[in-house]
Protein backbone atom coordinates (compact mmCIF):
# COMPACT_ATOMS: atom_id res chain seq x y z
CA UNK A 1 0.00 0.00 0.00
CA UNK A 2 1.62 3.43 -0.87
CA UNK A 3 2.22 5.74 2.11
CA UNK A 4 1.78 9.13 2.39
CA UNK A 5 5.05 11.12 1.67
CA UNK A 6 3.78 13.74 3.99
CA UNK A 7 3.00 11.39 6.58
CA UNK A 8 6.70 9.93 6.35
CA UNK A 9 8.35 12.97 6.76
CA UNK A 10 6.37 14.37 9.82
CA UNK A 11 7.64 10.72 10.93
CA UNK A 12 10.88 10.92 10.32
CA UNK A 13 11.34 14.25 11.98
CA UNK A 14 10.70 12.71 15.34
CA UNK A 15 14.28 12.74 16.48
CA UNK A 16 16.62 12.82 19.54
CA UNK A 17 16.83 15.80 21.76
CA UNK A 18 20.68 17.50 21.69
CA UNK A 19 20.90 20.03 23.68
CA UNK A 20 22.59 23.37 21.39
CA UNK A 21 21.64 26.84 21.26
CA UNK A 22 19.04 28.02 18.93
CA UNK A 23 18.34 31.64 17.43
CA UNK A 24 16.39 33.44 20.40
CA UNK A 25 14.27 35.41 17.98
CA UNK A 26 13.60 32.84 15.53
CA UNK A 27 12.29 30.71 19.11
CA UNK A 28 9.85 33.85 19.97
CA UNK A 29 8.66 33.74 16.56
CA UNK A 30 7.62 29.80 16.57
CA UNK A 31 6.34 30.15 20.15
CA UNK A 32 3.77 32.35 18.59
CA UNK A 33 2.63 29.96 16.13
CA UNK A 34 2.52 27.35 17.99
CA UNK A 35 0.51 29.68 20.89
CA UNK A 36 -1.93 30.58 18.38
CA UNK A 37 -2.19 27.23 16.98
CA UNK A 38 -3.33 25.77 20.41
CA UNK A 39 -5.67 28.26 20.82
CA UNK A 40 -7.81 27.33 18.31
CA UNK A 41 -10.58 24.02 18.88
CA UNK A 42 -10.72 23.63 15.01
CA UNK A 43 -8.37 23.95 12.18
CA UNK A 44 -9.20 22.98 8.54
CA UNK A 45 -6.48 24.01 5.73
CA UNK A 46 -6.11 23.32 2.04
CA UNK A 47 -2.33 22.83 0.60
CA UNK A 48 -0.06 22.71 -2.01
CA UNK A 49 2.83 20.08 -2.16
CA UNK A 50 4.95 20.77 -5.20
CA UNK A 51 7.78 18.61 -5.76
CA UNK A 52 11.60 20.52 -7.70
CA UNK A 53 14.72 19.39 -8.76
CA UNK A 54 17.89 20.91 -7.02
CA UNK A 55 18.12 22.64 -9.97
CA UNK A 56 14.33 24.52 -9.43
CA UNK A 57 12.91 22.20 -11.50
CA UNK A 58 9.54 21.45 -10.78
CA UNK A 59 8.31 18.11 -11.65
CA UNK A 60 4.55 17.46 -9.95
CA UNK A 61 2.09 19.92 -7.70
CA UNK A 62 -0.98 18.35 -5.97
CA UNK A 63 -3.13 19.44 -4.10
CA UNK A 64 -4.88 18.37 -0.45
CA UNK A 65 -6.95 19.26 2.71
CA UNK A 66 -6.21 18.57 6.75
CA UNK A 67 -8.79 18.79 9.09
CA UNK A 68 -8.04 18.61 13.31
CA UNK A 69 -9.71 18.94 15.89
CA UNK A 70 -8.09 18.26 19.18
CA UNK A 71 -5.98 15.25 19.57
CA UNK A 72 -8.35 14.22 15.85
CA UNK A 73 -7.24 14.89 12.29
CA UNK A 74 -8.20 14.15 8.69
CA UNK A 75 -5.65 13.96 5.61
CA UNK A 76 -6.82 13.83 1.93
CA UNK A 77 -4.49 14.03 -0.45
CA UNK A 78 -3.73 12.13 -3.75
CA UNK A 79 -6.15 9.79 -3.80
CA UNK A 80 -5.49 8.69 -0.42
CA UNK A 81 -6.90 9.56 3.29
CA UNK A 82 -5.70 9.15 6.70
CA UNK A 83 -8.63 9.53 9.71
CA UNK A 84 -7.25 9.49 13.39
CA UNK A 85 -9.98 9.97 16.24
CA UNK A 86 -7.17 10.47 19.04
CA UNK A 87 -5.99 6.64 19.27
CA UNK A 88 -6.87 4.59 16.01
CA UNK A 89 -5.47 5.84 12.74
CA UNK A 90 -6.76 4.14 9.39
CA UNK A 91 -4.91 5.06 6.17
CA UNK A 92 -7.02 4.56 3.10
CA UNK A 93 -5.57 3.86 -0.54
CA UNK A 94 -8.65 4.77 -3.14
CA UNK A 95 -6.73 3.14 -5.69
CA UNK A 96 -6.48 -0.05 -3.79
CA UNK A 97 -9.43 -0.27 -1.63
CA UNK A 98 -7.33 -1.00 1.41
CA UNK A 99 -7.73 0.77 4.74
CA UNK A 100 -4.69 -0.03 7.13
CA UNK A 101 -5.44 0.14 10.31
CA UNK A 102 -2.96 1.18 13.55
CA UNK A 103 -2.67 2.53 17.05
CA UNK A 104 -1.89 6.17 17.84
CA UNK A 105 1.23 5.53 20.05
CA UNK A 106 2.41 8.89 21.56
CA UNK A 107 5.16 7.47 23.20
CA UNK A 108 6.96 6.71 19.72
CA UNK A 109 8.32 10.02 19.16
CA UNK A 110 5.25 9.98 16.45
CA UNK A 111 4.25 13.98 14.50
CA UNK A 112 1.09 14.54 14.23
CA UNK A 113 -0.54 17.19 11.81
CA UNK A 114 -1.25 19.19 15.22
CA UNK A 115 2.31 18.78 16.55
CA UNK A 116 3.68 20.22 13.09
CA UNK A 117 2.04 23.03 13.69
CA UNK A 118 3.07 23.60 16.97
CA UNK A 119 6.77 22.84 19.22
CA UNK A 120 8.45 20.16 18.08
CA UNK A 121 10.78 22.31 16.63
CA UNK A 122 12.35 22.67 20.39
CA UNK A 123 13.13 19.11 20.16
CA UNK A 124 14.24 18.12 16.66
CA UNK A 125 15.89 20.96 15.09
CA UNK A 126 18.19 23.61 15.06
CA UNK A 127 16.85 27.07 13.85
CA UNK A 128 17.90 30.60 12.84
CA UNK A 129 16.06 33.72 11.44
CA UNK A 130 17.15 34.40 7.91
CA UNK A 131 15.38 37.32 7.35
CA UNK A 132 11.93 39.20 5.62
CA UNK A 133 10.54 38.38 2.27
CA UNK A 134 7.33 39.27 0.58
CA UNK A 135 5.20 37.15 -1.18
CA UNK A 136 1.91 39.11 -2.75
CA UNK A 137 1.00 41.54 -0.28
CA UNK A 138 1.93 38.95 2.56
CA UNK A 139 5.39 39.75 4.67
CA UNK A 140 6.37 36.40 5.24
CA UNK A 141 9.70 35.80 7.94
CA UNK A 142 11.90 32.74 7.16
CA UNK A 143 13.06 30.25 9.66
CA UNK A 144 15.92 27.75 8.46
CA UNK A 145 15.94 24.37 10.55
CA UNK A 146 18.72 21.73 10.31
CA UNK A 147 17.67 18.06 11.99
CA UNK A 148 19.80 17.72 15.19
CA UNK A 149 19.35 13.89 13.97
CA UNK A 150 21.87 13.51 11.03
CA UNK A 151 20.97 10.30 9.96
CA UNK A 152 17.74 11.60 8.59
CA UNK A 153 17.20 11.61 4.66
CA UNK A 154 16.50 15.63 4.91
CA UNK A 155 19.18 18.41 5.71
CA UNK A 156 17.18 21.42 5.89
CA UNK A 157 13.81 22.80 6.15
CA UNK A 158 12.31 26.34 5.59
CA UNK A 159 9.48 27.35 7.35
CA UNK A 160 7.95 31.19 6.11
CA UNK A 161 5.73 32.39 8.97
CA UNK A 162 2.81 34.94 8.02
CA UNK A 163 4.04 37.86 10.75
CA UNK A 164 0.99 39.62 10.76
CA UNK A 165 -1.07 36.34 10.78
CA UNK A 166 1.07 34.67 12.64
CA UNK A 167 0.73 31.52 11.20
CA UNK A 168 2.86 29.11 8.79
CA UNK A 169 2.67 29.68 4.80
CA UNK A 170 4.89 27.04 3.82
CA UNK A 171 7.18 24.92 4.92
CA UNK A 172 9.89 23.66 2.50
CA UNK A 173 12.28 20.27 3.16
CA UNK A 174 15.73 19.80 1.38
CA UNK A 175 16.54 16.30 0.84
CA UNK A 176 20.00 15.05 0.46
CA UNK A 177 19.39 13.31 -2.78
CA UNK A 178 18.96 16.61 -4.00
CA UNK A 179 15.05 16.67 -4.36
CA UNK A 180 12.98 19.49 -2.69
CA UNK A 181 9.68 19.31 -1.27
CA UNK A 182 6.89 22.39 -0.71
CA UNK A 183 3.92 22.21 0.89
CA UNK A 184 2.21 25.63 0.78
CA UNK A 185 -1.13 26.77 2.81
CA UNK A 186 -3.20 28.08 0.29
CA UNK A 187 -6.49 28.51 2.92
CA UNK A 188 -7.14 28.21 6.54
CA UNK A 189 -10.24 28.19 8.82
CA UNK A 190 -10.43 28.18 12.02
CA UNK A 191 -13.02 27.33 14.87
CA UNK A 192 -15.41 26.36 12.19
CA UNK A 193 -17.97 22.34 13.57
CA UNK A 194 -16.64 19.67 13.10
CA UNK A 195 -18.73 16.30 13.88
CA UNK A 196 -16.23 13.69 15.90
CA UNK A 197 -17.32 11.04 13.02
CA UNK A 198 -15.91 12.65 10.53
CA UNK A 199 -12.15 11.38 11.89
CA UNK A 200 -13.29 7.77 11.87
CA UNK A 201 -13.27 5.54 9.16
CA UNK A 202 -16.95 3.91 8.24
CA UNK A 203 -15.86 0.47 6.26
CA UNK A 204 -19.63 0.42 5.92
CA UNK A 205 -19.38 3.63 3.12
CA UNK A 206 -16.83 1.93 1.13
CA UNK A 207 -18.33 -1.45 0.06
CA UNK A 208 -15.55 -4.16 -0.50
CA UNK A 209 -12.85 -2.40 1.37
CA UNK A 210 -9.78 -4.45 2.26
CA UNK A 211 -9.02 -3.92 5.83
CA UNK A 212 -5.86 -4.22 7.28
CA UNK A 213 -5.55 -4.62 11.31
CA UNK A 214 -1.95 -3.91 12.93
CA UNK A 215 -3.89 -3.38 16.44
Amino acid sequence: MKKLYLFGLLLAMGGVTVAQKNDPEAKKILDRVSAKFKSFKTVEASFTYGVETSEGKTLSSKKGTVSMKGTKYRVSFNGQEIFCDGTTIWNFDKSSNEVTVSKLDASNGTITPQKLFTNFYDKDFLYTLNGIKKVGNKTLQEIQMTPTDKSKPFHTVYLLIDKNAKTIYSTKVLEKNGDRYTYTVNSLKTNIPMDDKSFVFDKNKFPGVEVVDLQ
